[in-house]
């Protein structure tokens, strides 16, 4: 039998934050939306997986922005649930412990005289003789740390997240995570009395946001808000074919159904995205397969004993073992975790689909988890009660020497393409937070409306409120608004 198809004004592919978002923005002004989801649960990488009782994210989510209505959003969709936490984190590096953002004393005592004297000569070198050109990481960050800090508290964590030597990773990446962060910024830090917010550098703040049960509650609330307006969200919808006339988007079939749209907000990977356009167009195509990815493994265990450690999560700067950062989510909240006296802790590793640790079994992945704990001495293999697996493909979209190319192709396409836009993290491959992802969304929605936003041009960590950021005047005041937003009724056609 045939499944009869589904048109609304707009079609969103992809419902995590820069999708629910768009849509939540659409409803303000009644404009009807469907959502495409592959997954069973919305959130996309901000959900949060809930085993036997036990709730972690898919790497800790801080809500933090400095953008008022995105931080009203979160008031208005949360209330009470959104709690206030404090940030607390450090650096494990040749088995010991280093506060992170770095504190003068704690970094001394850690490094020892002789070698807080190299790095200080070290960075006193790099300001008179800076590496050239600095189109790379370790030249970004060798910089304005000198390359023996580079080596001790950047080198290893970065290249086990990405699988790259740092002078394959392009500087735009540093640029964009660790933007405004430098020995100079956390001397003033580290000696600062304060709790880090004076800085504006997101890296040291150290009070964020945060959902009582974790970042999944968000987007499940703002779905349910949605949903509750009128627009609809279809889950275990995956995109199998991206419908066009050479000139503009027509529709997209999923799960045997075709949805038609006046307009279109992708927030899916690029790479799927071209590769299911119907016709398909080969140099688009060839542009967006050379576009990589990061995928992510995190191994829950459920662990004996509480306060195991304060922090929120640990940066394990150690060749000894594959694991790259560990959360422990009783410290995000303590609604994380269900039984008194247990832990949940988050050992995330950073890998490719097809190599040797994505292709473990649970099993062993559990066992090396839990001896790789065992061996950072956090837990004992006794303490294990339970454990979870959790695969996530394309987590990161990768900044390699041939990114920038490959995405200037595809914007290209898209700019000729009046009735699509791109949101979000994979959507259009860049690796920002969820507040970033979330203003694409709602500039997004707000072009559907008639406003004639840069979706590219958007940058929130370079102080884009005061700079020329290419959005419309009315916009710039609207994201400086702290005012409630409640949506209004909308209906689909």
């Amino acid at each position: 039998m045939k499944i009869p198809g589904l048109h609304s004004r707009v079609l969103i592919l992809g419902a995590g934050p820069a999708g629910l978002t768009a849509a939540y923005e659409l409803c303000r002004t009644n404009i009807p939306s469907i959502i495409l989801e592959q997954d069973s649960v919305v959130g996309g990488l901000a959900r949060t997986v809930n085993h036997n009782g036990y709730l972690f994210d898919i790497g800790g989510h801080r809500f933090y922005t400095k953008v008022p209505l995105i931080e009203q959003i979160w008031k208005d969709v949360l209330g009470d649930d959104l709690l206030v936490r404090p940030r607390l984190s450090r650096i494990y590096y040749h088995g010991k412990f280093f506060q992170y953002p770095l504190e003068a004393m704690d970094t001394l005592a850690g490094l020892g005289v002789l070698e807080t004297a190299r790095c200080l000569a070290s960075y006193v070198k790099a300001r008179f003789a800076p590496k050239s050109p600095e189109d790379n990481f370790e030249a970004w960050v060798s910089n304005r740390f000198g390359s023996r800090l580079f080596k001790i508290f950047f080198k290893e964590y970065t290249e086990k997240v990405w699988g790259i030597p740092c002078d394959r990773i392009r500087s735009d990446w540093a640029a964009q995570r660790i933007r405004g962060l430098s020995m100079a910024a956390l001397i003033r830090a580290a000696l600062s009395n304060g709790r880090g917010k004076g800085t504006g550098i997101k890296t040291l703040i150290r009070d964020f946001y945060y959902p009582r049960q974790g970042p999944g509650m968000m987007w499940s609330r703002m779905r349910a808000l949605i949903e509750a307006q009128g627009a609809r969200v279809d889950l275990n919808s995956p995109v199998e074919q991206v419908l066009h006339d050479g000139t503009r988007i027509t529709g997209v079939r999923s799960s045997g159904r075709t949805y038609t749209a006046e307009h279109f907000i992708s927030s899916i990977p690029i790479r799927d995205l071209i590769q299911r356009l119907s016709p398909s167009a080969p140099e688009l195509e060839q542009a967006a397969n050379g576009l990589h990815y990061r995928d992510f493994i995190t191994v829950a265990l459920m662990v004996r004993g509480s306060n195991l450690f304060r922090d929120n999560w640990i940066y394990v700067h150690d060749p000894a073992v594959k694991v790259g950062r560990i959360q422990n989510y009783n410290n995000w909240s303590p609604e994380m975790t269900p039984k008194a006296g247990t832990s949940c802790l988050g050992l995330e590793y950073f890998c490719q689909q097809d190599d040797g640790l994505w292709n473990k079994s649970d099993a062993d992945l559990v066992a090396q988890a839990v001896a790789e704990l065992s061996h950072l001495g956090l837990a004992t293999s006794e303490a294990i009660i339970d454990s979870a697996v959790v695969r996530v493909p394309k987590a990161y979209p990768v900044y390699d020497g041939s990114y920038q190319s490959r995405l200037n192709v595809v914007r290209k396409f898209v700019d000729s393409v009046p009735n699509l836009q791109l949101v979000g993290r994979n959507g259009m491959h860049r690796y920002n937070n969820q507040d970033h992802a979330m203003l694409t969304g709602i500039l997004a929605a707000r072009n559907i409306m008639g406003a004639c936003n840069n979706l590219w041009e958007l940058d929130i960590d370079s102080g884009y409120l005061e700079e020329n950021s290419g959005l419309a005047p009315e916009d710039l005041a609207a994201l400086e608004s702290t005012q409630p937003r409640t949506p209004r009724a909308v209906s689909v056609a």
